[in-house]
C-alpha cells in the first residue's frame, strides 16, 4: 500500500501540545522487549534531536520574527516528541548497555541503508562507515564483560554479530580526509537525501552521547576508550554531513527533515511489535504530517517553489531493522583494508594517514588495543559473538 504524507491529514498543530499525563510514557521492559524495538527508539531519538537542533540553527539565521515564531511553535512539539521517545528507554540500563545498543543501531541501520542506497558513491560511504561501527561494538562488548561481567549477546540478542571490524586504531585519519563529496540536490534520488539525513542524525546522536557519558566512569580504560571512540564519532559526523548538498536552501532542508521524520515513523510503525511503542509511532506520524504541511507552506511562501517538485509521490520502501550478518561479512572480506584519501578511498596507508597515526598514537597503544589486551589477561580470551560458523580475524589483513 502506497503512502504519501503530502496527501494525508494528521493532528492539527494547535492540538499537538501534550500535558504531563500524556507525556508520562511507560518505558519498555528490557527483559522482554524486541532488541530492535530499543534500536528504533534510539534511532528516533536521534532523528528528533537533529530536527530540534536544525530548527534552532535555522532560527538563528532567520531575520523574520514571524517565521521564528512558527519554527518555535513546531519545535516545542518536536521537543515533546523527543522526550516521549527517549523516555521509552528504561532507567535500569547502564551506560555501557546503552552504548552497545547505540552501536547495534549504527551497524544494522547503516548496513540496511548501504544495501538500499541507489547512488554508488553514497553506498560506498555507508559501507566504509559501517565496518568502523562494527569494530566499536566489538571493543565496547569486551569492555562490558570486563567491567560488568556480562555479555553483549544479552543486549544484541544474537541479531548482530560481535567480532572485529576495521580495527579502531586505523579510524584516526587526517581531518581533511573525512570530508566526502556531496550529492547534487538537483540530481540526487529522493531516497539518497533521506538516507544521508538519517545516518547523519544517528551518528550525531552517538557522538553527543559519548562526549557526555565518557567521564562518568572511574575505570581509566573505560574513560580512555570513550574518549578515543568519541573522537572517531566526530569523524563520522563529518563524513556523513558532508554528503548533504550545501546548496539546499533552509526551506528545502526544513522540508527534507520533516519528510524524513514522516518516512521513519511510518517505517517503524509497519515493523513495531510492541503495542505501546507502536501507538507512539502512529501518534507522532500523524503529528509529523501536519508539521510537514507547515514546512511546505513556508517553502512555497519564502522559497517560491512547490515541495512536490522535490519530494517523491509516495514514501519509499520502509526502513527495516533486521540482521545484516551476511552483508557485513562480505564487506569484511572485501573492504576491511580501505582508508580515505581526499573525497575517495584507497587500500594503501598514505602519507597523511601515517602522519596522523604517528602524531596521535605516539608510543602508547590506543585504548581500543589495550582494552583487548586487558580482556585477554583477565579471561584468557577475547569476547566474540559469532552465530554461524567460524570467521577469519579481519584485523590481520589491514594496512599490511
Amino acid at each position: 500500500m502506497t503512502f504519501n504524507p503530502l496527501r494525508e491529514r494528521g493532528v492539527p498543530l494547535d492540538r499537538q501540545v501534550r500535558n504531563w499525563r500524556e507525556l508520562n510514557v511507560d518505558p519498555i521492559d528490557p527483559d522482554r522487549c524486541d532488541p530492535y524495538t530499543r534500536c528504533r527508539i534510539i534511532t528516533m531519538n536521534g532523528i528528533e534531536v537533529e530536527a530540534l537542533m536544525f530548527s534552532h540553527h535555522m532560527a538563528r539565521h532567520c531575520p523574520d520574527p514571524e517565521v521564528k515564531r512558527q519554527l518555535a511553535s513546531v519545535r516545542y512539539c518536536e521537543a515533546q516528541q523527543q522526550k516521549a521517545v527517549n523516555w521509552l528507554l528504561p532507567g535500569v540500563a547502564s551506560v555501557l548497555e546503552t552504548t552497545i545498543a547505540y552501536e547495534q543501531v549504527a551497524v544494522d541501520l547503516t548496513a540496511w541503508v548501504a544495501r538500499m542506497e541507489p547512488d554508488p558513491y553514497l553506498k560506498q560511504a555507508y559501507q566504509f562507515g559501517v565496518l568502523e561501527d562494527f569494530d566499536h561494538l566489538y571493543r565496547y562488548a569486551n569492555l562490558y564483560e570486563m567491567i560488568e561481567h556480562r555479555k553483549a549477546e544479552e543486549i544484541v540478542d544474537n541479531l548482530t554479530e560481535v567480532m572485529p571490524g576495521r580495527p579502531t586504531r586505523f579510524h584516526h585519519r587526517d581531518p581533511v580526509d573525512n570530508v566526502r563529496d556531496p550529492y547534487d540536490r538537483n540530481q540526487a534520488h529522493p531516497l539518497s537525501k533521506l538516507h544521508a539525513l538519517t545516518i547523519m542524525a544517528a551518528e550525531q546522536q552517538t557522538m553527543n552521547f559519548y562526549l557526555n557519558v565518557g567521564p562518568e566512569y572511574m575505570e581509566p580504560i573505560a574513560r580512555q576508550l570513550y574518549q578515543e571512540i568519541g573522537l572517531i564519532e566526530e569523524e563520522h559526523v563529518t563524513h556523513y554531513e558532508s554528503l548533504v548538498d550545501p546548496g539546499e536552501t533552509w526551506w528545502e532542508q526544513l522540508v527534507n527533515h520533516e519528510y524524513n521524520e514522516c518516512y521513519l515513523y511510518y517505517s517503524f510503525l509497519q515493523q513495531e511489535p510492541d503495542p505501546k511503542v507502536r501507538a507512539i509511532w502512529e501518534l507522532h506520524l500523524n503529528m509529523e504530517i501536519e508539521q510537514l504541511r507547515a514546512a511546505c507552506e513556508l517553502m512555497r511562501r519564502h522559497d517560491g517553489r512547490d515541495p512536490e517538485e522535490l519530494l517523491p509521490a509516495e514514501l519509499p520502501e520502509p526502513v527495516k531493522f533486521e540482521p545484516n550478518k551476511g552483508y557485513i561479512r562480505e564487506l569484511l572480506d572485501t573492504q576491511i583494508d580501505l582508508t580515505t584519501l581526499g573525497a575517495g578511498y584507497v587500500r594503501e596507508a598514505h602519507e597523511r594517514f601515517e602522519a596522523m597515526q604517528e602524531r596521535l598514537q605516539g608510543e602508547e597503544p590506543p585504548a581500543s588495543d589495550r582494552v583487548m589486551e586487558m580482556h585477554r589477561e583477565m579471561f584468557g580470551r577475547e569476547y566474540r559473538l559469532e552465530t554461524e560458523g567460524e570467521h577469519p580475524d579481519p584485523s590481520l589483513r589491514v594496512h599490511g
